[in-house]
C-alpha cells in the first residue's frame, strides 16, 4: 500500500513537471513570445487609455472648480454651456492676396 501511494505521488509530480516544462517550452518559441508580447501590449494600451480617462476627468473637475470660484468671486456667470461643450467659435477669414 505504501508503494502504491508513492507511485501515485510520483506520477502526479511527473505530470505536473511535464506540463510546466511544455508550457515553458511553448513560451520560448517565436509564437509564444509573440503571444506574450501581444498580451503585454493590450494591457499597456488599456492602462494608457484608463490613465487618459482619469486625466480628462480630473481636468474637467478642476476646470469646474475654477469656473465656480471665478463666478463666486466676480459675480459673472460662466459662459460655458450647461452640457459641458465648448461653444463653436467662427474662424477668422484670411485676407486674399491680390494676384497680379
Amino acid at each position: 500500500m505504501k508503494r502504491l501511494f508513492w507511485l501515485g505521488v510520483g506520477v502526479a509530480t511527473g505530470v505536473a513537471v511535464s506540463r510546466k516544462a511544455s508550457r515553458t517550452a511553448r513560451q520560448a518559441t517565436p509564437a509564444g513570445l509573440a503571444s506574450n508580447l501581444g498580451d503585454a501590449m493590450q494591457e499597456l494600451a488599456g492602462a494608457i487609455g484608463s490613465f487618459g480617462a482619469d486625466i480628462r476627468t480630473g481636468m474637467s473637475e478642476r476646470e469646474q472648480e475654477l469656473r465656480d470660484m471665478v463666478e463666486q468671486r466676480s459675480g459673472v456667470p460662466s459662459a460655458r454651456p450647461a452640457d459641458g461643450r465648448h461653444a463653436a467659435r467662427p474662424r477668422p477669414t484670411r485676407a486674399r492676396r491680390a494676384e497680379s
